[in-house]
């Protein structure tokens, strides 16, 4: 067995009272590792997907349990961005985890780039001006809302590349992508129908979304 499942064993053999269901579960969590809800150190799915999809995933989940509906197993909610830098408020910045969790949903569900932009105002009226993460939060958000109208599905993109894929039923036309790929072969490379790896290099943030930015907007022409 593995050491995992050793303590598991050895937890549910130390519960002796009634009632020790809740301590069993605090047991469990520190074997699977909880992470940090509203910092960079996340694990399992939150890690996965990044904690503005979770916390709208689970909230939609939640409603759909509380209504009798059935959750939907698959729907185009936005655009997935991964730009592997940290993109969170920090607490040093915010303190009050109430008011975090408010402005993380607020960010996550601005529907539009102005809206986002008077979020921001607000938080540098409110909190000062904005350090390195949260600046990374709202760039991020504001690529997921230029991407999602193209239809594209999710953008990982590091230091060392990454890729695009879009959706099966995207409004990009085919050979947009194809003129992309023979103009500048050394940064682009498809990769099955939906998939648009991207070689470029860029170690810092702030290149890539540049060059997303670029992107974006050759494809939406």
């Amino acid at each position: 067995m593995t050491k995992d499942a050793l303590k598991r064993i050895d937890a549910i053999g130390s519960l002796e009272e009634l009632g020790m269901g809740f301590t069993l579960a605090t047991h469990d969590l520190e074997i699977r590792g909880a992470g940090e809800l509203l910092g960079s150190g996340q694990s399992g799915h939150m890690q996965e997907i990044g904690y503005n999809l979770y916390s709208e995933l689970l909230e939609r989940a939640v409603a759909s349990l509380k209504s009798g509906e059935q959750i939907p197993s698959e729907r185009h909610q936005g655009t997935e961005i991964n730009l592997q830098s940290p993109a969170l408020l920090p607490s040093d910045y915010m303190p009050d985890v109430h008011t975090r969790l408010i402005m993380y949903k607020r960010i996550a569900n601005a529907p539009s780039l102005q809206a986002l932009d008077d979020i921001q105002v607000e938080m540098i009226d409110r909190f000062g001006l904005l350090p390195e993460q949260a600046e990374a939060l709202i760039k991020t958000t504001e690529l997921k809302l230029k991407a999602t109208p193209l239809k594209i599905r999710k953008i990982n993109f590091g230091a060392q590349g990454g890729y695009i894929l879009f959706d099966e039923q995207g409004t990009i036309e085919p050979l947009k992508i194809v003129n992309l790929i023979q103009m500048q072969p050394s940064h682009y490379k498809l990769d099955g129908q939906n998939k648009l790896q991207l070689l470029l290099e860029l170690p810092s943030f702030s290149e890539r979304c540049q060059a997303l930015e670029t992107l974006l907007v050759e494809l939406s022409r």
